[in-house]
């Protein structure tokens, strides 16, 4: 079986920031987002941008946690699944958090790269899902929110 690792990197990346057939990236819908977007809400029980941002970068990790088995190192924002956002939510923290989102998917990336083929269809730890189930659905997950935000973007301007 030929070594599955550059597809599951063009698959992160295709739906993560590199140019792709099928639209928007999540990067892409996140370009130019000011605090004003980020944080409205088509309802007071729904998700903005900024939270949804804030899930794919702790998804990212999780992911990443999977492949490693790592238990010992902690996501840097709380509550997890759905992290705060922060107190002062500025552009200066929108940015922080932009760049979180980056910082956990290169070291997703780092992690697939080096990960061995033959543990691709190993189940996770404590799962009933792969490694290799793990890395694609992280690549559909970016995307799924991919088109949350972008619609969430275009509600607000109505």
């Amino acid at each position: 079986m030929p070594d599955r690792t550059p597809l599951l990197l063009q698959i992160l990346d295709q739906a993560f920031d590199r140019k792709a057939w099928h639209g928007t990236t999540l990067r892409g819908a996140l370009r130019g987002l000011t605090p004003e977007v980020a944080l409205w809400r088509p309802a007071p029980d729904r998700h903005n941008v900024w939270e949804l941002l804030l899930h794919a970068a702790y998804w990212k990790y999780i992911v990443r946690r999977k492949l490693t088995r790592d238990a010992s190192r902690s996501f840097p924002r709380s509550p997890s699944n759905f992290p705060a956002i922060p107190t002062t939510a500025d552009a200066k923290a929108l940015k922080a958090d932009l760049a979180l989102l980056g910082t956990e998917h290169r070291a997703l990336r780092q992690i697939v790269a080096s990960f061995p083929d033959r543990r691709l269809d190993d189940l996770a730890d404590d799962s009933k899902w792969t490694h290799l189930e793990f890395i694609h659905g992280a690549a559909a997950h970016d995307l799924y929110h991919a088109g949350q935000i972008q619609l969430l973007k275009r509600m607000r301007s109505g």
